[in-house]
């Protein structure tokens, strides 16, 4: 109900926003301006919803940016006598493909928010295609950084393209629709790309809080060792600290292989056992090899440890305000799976195999919902099962991964995640290259005896 309740409110806010602005273009512009706006959204509002089924990309953000840009132009074109190239519309596709990684949608965004300028500006054919080179040059530069100094230069970029534009646009001979086009715009162009770099870097932190998106900067803030929770980690429980690491290694590696967002998988398998910090020494990981706390306990209380592991997580996590997609595999990367140990421990245990019930030894879940998420499920997994192994090789390697991603997929646990079976196949691979080469068996080197010794 919370979440169809959301979704209405969503759409409301949506109409009401349309509504409004389509009543005060009414108000300030003419008829051809109107018409051009009611296309462009319709467009706009279906790949957005295209995008939104293939990336959950949140239209609403969207439009907010977009009309950010549509309010700019409709402010300085009725009052102010500023010229038009001060529109940041390249600071509004940056803005783009920063928060949300898509390329194509910030294309899209510029493209349709320099047709409306140019509209409104007299149909400046110039001002256009000027103002969509700009954004098109910063959405190309930026698109996946990961140093906030690539935003300023993306800036440098912008203005440069902007300039050249505007320099050869100078030399074409006057025409009607022109107007606008011309030298005396070359410092408002210059101004414009680097005034977009300030104006992105400064409001990349407010959209992202306002928004809920993570972006690549920020979850190379998250990736510092330096952090809380991660310093924590080390100290109170190194086991599984060490254990979060590999589980990243493997997991951006396999991300990298099926063009998911590596970086995401690396920082999420960073925090997504930090509830273990709670009750470290119930975890094997941290545990003396000949003791475990679980030996003084019913099965149905280890269930319990083990299981709220995942609650302490997000938690903790809140109460350091992670973003919620780093909470998001704190609390999917289990899914539902069962805890398969205890689970056979209690049947043992009970005298009455039938008062044990499956779904109460089964983690409360959600499944995992991106492949990020699915693929740290299973790099958990594998990384745990072949660090149990007595003598691994890279026979039992292959046949352990094998199982656990094929019991995984047998289980329910990627149903709801974009994952393919090919996607899988390249996981499947990567993990096993990657743990062979950690765990490989080694050779026994021969005591080396003193000299004393020997005589």
């Amino acid at each position: 109900m919370k979440k169809q309740t959301r979704r209405i409110l969503s759409k409301t806010v949506l109409y009401l926003i349309s509504l409004g602005l389509l009543v005060s273009f009414s108000i300030c512009a003419n008829f051809n301006v109107i018409l051009s706006f009611l296309l462009i959204s319709m467009f706009v509002y279906l790949k957005i919803t295209e995008f939104r089924k293939a990336k959950k990309t949140n239209i609403l953000h969207i439009s907010l940016l977009f009309l950010i840009g549509l309010a700019c132009a409709v402010f300085i074109n009725n009052y102010t006598n500023f010229s038009p190239y001060y529109i940041p519309v390249p600071a509004l596709a940056m803005l783009t493909v920063v928060l949300f990684t898509n390329l194509e949608l910030a294309l899209l965004i510029s493209f349709c928010l320099s047709m409306f300028i140019g509209f409104i500006f007299q149909g400046d054919i110039f001002l256009i295609c000027i103002m969509f080179l700009g954004s098109m040059a910063g959405s190309f530069f930026i698109y996946k950084i990961r140093q906030r100094y690539k935003i300023i230069q993306a800036g440098i970029l912008v203005s440069f393209i902007m300039i050249v534009s505007l320099t050869i646009v100078s030399y074409i001979p006057e025409a009607g629709i022109m107007s606008l086009s011309s030298s005396p715009n070359i410092v408002p162009a210059a101004i414009n790309g680097i005034l977009s770099a300030f104006l992105v870097a400064g409001a990349l932190p407010i959209f992202e809080f306002l928004f809920k998106v993570v972006t690549n900067i920020s979850l190379l803030e998250l990736s510092d060792f330096n952090h809380p929770l991660l310093k924590r980690l080390v100290l109170e429980a190194p086991g599984t600290y060490h254990h979060s690491l590999l589980v990243g290694n493997l997991a951006e590696v396999a991300a990298e292989a099926i063009n998911a967002n590596s970086l995401l998988a690396r920082v999420g398998a960073y925090y997504h056992d930090i509830g273990k910090l709670e009750k470290p020494e119930y975890f094997s990981e941290n545990q003396d090899r000949t003791l475990s706390r679980h030996e003084q306990l019913k099965a149905s209380m280890s269930k319990l440890v083990i299981i709220n592991h995942v609650k302490d997580g997000i938690s903790l996590a809140k109460n350091h305000k992670l973003n919620s997609a780093i909470i998001e595999f704190i609390e999917q990367h289990h899914g539902t799976s069962l805890v398969f140990y205890f689970y056979r421990r209690a049947l043992a245990e009970s005298k009455n195999k039938e008062d044990v019930k499956e779904d109460v030894f089964r983690y409360t879940g959600p499944k995992p919902q991106s492949k990020e998420t699915a693929i740290v499920l299973l790099a958990d997994s594998v990384e745990a099962a072949c660090r149990a192994l007595d003598a691994p090789n890279a026979q039992r390697i292959e046949e352990v991964v094998h199982t656990i991603i094929n019991n995984k997929f047998i289980d329910g646990q990627l149903d709801e995640c974009d994952l393919t079976l090919k996607d899988l196949n390249k996981i499947d691979k990567t993990f096993i290259h990657i743990l062979s080469a950690i765990y490989h068996s080694r050779i026994e080197y021969p005591e080396i005896k003193s000299e004393n010794n020997s005589r």
